[in-house]
């Protein structure tokens, strides 16, 4: 039940982010927390034992609970309303691609600093 509220929060977010409605910094907040929510690139990779899941035990929840502060509330009840209407998760390819550009882009300067320092 808790996971299934989560998941709509996270929905109506990505809305909320969307939204002309929304002041700046919510739909700023709210876009950064449902990227990230969304996103299968986590800051803790999931194989690190116990750290793997900070992100999605904690992170995830407060980044959702601080967004959501930031919205009126008249206006999130309405967007969790539409997220409840939609049956599957938002899919963007231009956000998937600006996620992996950016790991590529980590990994190769990650990369040439060990190349330099470490011969």
């Amino acid at each position: 039940m808790w996971a299934r509220s989560l998941k709509r929060d996270v929905i109506a977010l990505w809305i909320a982010a969307r939204s002309s409605s929304t002041p700046l910094g919510a739909r700023l907040a709210a876009g950064a927390v449902a990227a990230y929510a969304l996103s299968p690139v986590d800051l803790i990779p999931d194989f690190i034992p116990v750290l793997g899941y900070l992100d999605d035990i904690v992170i995830v929840p407060l980044g959702i609970a601080l967004a959501i502060r930031l919205i009126p509330p008249v206006l999130f009840a309405d967007f969790r309303a539409q997220a409840a209407a939609r049956s599957e998760r938002p899919k963007s390819y231009i956000a998937a691609a600006i996620f992996a550009a950016l790991w590529v882009l980590a990994a190769t300067v990650t990369g040439v600093w060990l190349w330099r320092h470490f011969p």
